[in-house]
């Protein structure tokens, strides 16, 4: 398996402080402000029912009955109000969104505690007495967090009442958690900080994880792990949520289309935008993945099918020892016509070996390894040839390397940030 880019600590330890002073409030909950720009303006409140959580909805309850939006907060905070701007722009949409914690808790939440905001908001929409009796649409529910809270949405993804998971700032931290990415059925949408945001590595490798046929939207905006929660209606990730949700909840087309196809209305903006399987009627439009209006994996300049040179040594792209295992490191070697130095590219951007391997980039950073692994479709198996020489990674825009500009028979390859030198330089086919 690919190690991750990150150490699985400091994800959920960075968010921790950061969250905990993102919303301070000084009113309780009887004396807090309604809100959010929607046509419904929310509040919060608690129920004895279900303690230990916070409860976002219209001040008014609309005639149309309110889908369910469950919420992990960042770091895992048991603070119900720390993303309050967040959550109520969303609910003042017409949703019911449920966070973990008290209001201004205190403390750390568990997965469970989804789990059990659904099995509440379940049981009052059939408990007669409720207000909530017969109001809400438990056949719409999603689930969503913010970095540790989106390991916990993560966590409880595979509950058959969720229609949509979706994943702020976060990224599973051990490959031994894979199969939450496996058994995943139902759309997902990542809503990351761009290549700053300390989730980023995680969240890119997971996307490249997802299984074959699964509709799924990733955007990026280079705002950093703390995103805009705590802006005005939670800024720009307060009004991209509400109109994922009104699409995959309400059945919105106008605002579905923000997300589907090359021309999607987040397409072209300030964020970076990658689908898998989208179409507009939240069906799948084929069991393989959608390429992304960009980067094109489209292999430009050069490839073809013969050895890859290394313009700097003269050597080839070789697999060590003709080896066909997963996993091995490919190194340059003398050039030998051999059937583990002849590589092919693809129309899907991958660099294929004996038919059935591919290039693989075994992370995101500097210094990480090329190797060979099974063709699977994933990102990190997509490439750019380009004019320069330069051989990019799609997933992570670095450049096939020769490590330490070396020369010799055994040098490794890895990924390196591309900066012209001529150990990143190579000739296919030369």
């Amino acid at each position: 398996m690919r190690k991750r880019s990150i150490i699985s600590a400091v994800l959920a330890a960075a968010v921790a402080p950061l969250c905990a002073g993102i919303v301070a409030l000084t009113t309780t909950p009887a004396a807090a402000a309604v809100g959010g720009s929607g046509p419904y303006p929310a509040d919060y409140e608690t129920s004895t029912g279900l303690p230990n959580h916070t409860i976002y909805r219209p001040g008014t309850l609309p005639s149309e009955k309110l889908p369910i939006f469950v919420w992990g907060n960042g770091g895992c905070s048991a603070n119900g109000t720390g993303q309050l701007n967040f959550l109520r722009e969303i609910a003042s949409y017409g949703f019911l969104v449920i966070a973990s914690g008290s209001p201004n808790g205190s403390g750390s939440t568990t997965s469970q505690m989804l789990t059990q905001s659904i099995d509440w908001a379940v049981a009052e929409n059939s408990r007669q007495g409720s207000k909530y009796n017969g109001r809400l649409d438990t056949s719409k529910i999603a689930v969503g967090g913010w970095s540790c809270g989106g390991l916990e949405a993560y966590a409880v993804s595979n509950d058959s009442r969720i229609s949509t998971t979706t994943i702020f700032s976060s990224g599973l931290l051990n490959d031994s958690d894979d199969y939450q990415l496996r058994r995943l059925t139902k759309p997902i949408a990542y809503f990351i900080g761009g290549p700053s945001d300390i989730a980023y590595p995680n969240a890119i490798d997971d996307w490249g994880k997802l299984p074959a046929g699964l509709p799924a939207f990733m955007g990026n905006l280079n705002v950093g792990h703390g995103g805009t929660y705590d802006q005005t209606n939670g800024g720009e990730f307060g009004r991209v949520a509400v109109l994922y949700l009104k699409w995959r909840l309400k059945g919105d087309t106008t605002a579905g289309a923000n997300f589907v196809g090359p021309n999607c209305g987040l397409c072209s903006t300030q964020w970076q935008v990658q689908q898998k399987n989208l179409t507009l009627d939240g069906g799948t439009s084929s069991p393989s993945p959608s390429p992304s209006p960009s980067p094109s994996v489209t292999p430009t300049s050069g490839g073809g099918s013969g050895p890859i040179k290394g313009a700097a040594s003269g050597r080839c792209l070789d697999v060590p020892g003709a080896s066909t295992a997963d996993g091995t490191q490919v190194q340059l070697w003398d050039c030998n016509g051999g059937t583990n130095q002849t590589w092919t590219s693809t129309s899907a951007g991958e660099i294929r070996v004996y038919g059935n391997k591919c290039l693989d980039a075994a992370g995101t950073g500097n210094g990480a390894k090329v190797q060979i692994y099974s063709c699977w479709g994933g990102d990190n198996q997509k490439w750019r040839v380009n004019s320069d020489g330069t051989i990019q990674g799609v997933q992570s825009g670095l450049c096939l390397d020769a490590a330490g500009a070396g020369t010799g028979n055994g040098t490794k390859i890895q990924l390196y940030s591309c900066w012209g030198g001529t150990n990143q330089k190579w000739a296919w086919n030369g």
